[in-house]
């Protein structure tokens, strides 16, 4: 997918579906919840293609549950400050 080949494109990517998912009134907790479904899909589905997904995967797995929300929080909020730029 090359989606996912691009880490601009792909935060960007997160940062429209957050924002269509917040404008719709979806929770921040739930929010929260898709991107660690989404984190638990990638890591044990799909292969890394760039640096900054491998350093994410790799953090991924190692991260204990309270870790893993911390980590899909962030990427929420990184993508979320990427929207408003």
């Amino acid at each position: 997918m090359a989606l996912l080949e691009n880490w601009q494109q792909w935060t960007s990517f997160l940062g429209q579906h957050v924002n269509q998912a917040e404008q719709s009134g979806m929770p921040n907790n739930a929010i929260k919840q898709a991107a660690m479904q989404i984190g638990d899909y990638l890591a044990n589905n799909v292969d890394p293609k760039n640096e900054q997904q491998r350093v994410l995967s790799d953090m991924w797995g190692v991260a204990n549950e309270n870790e893993k929300e911390a980590l899909a929080s962030c990427v929420v909020k990184l993508v979320q400050n990427k929207n408003l730029q």
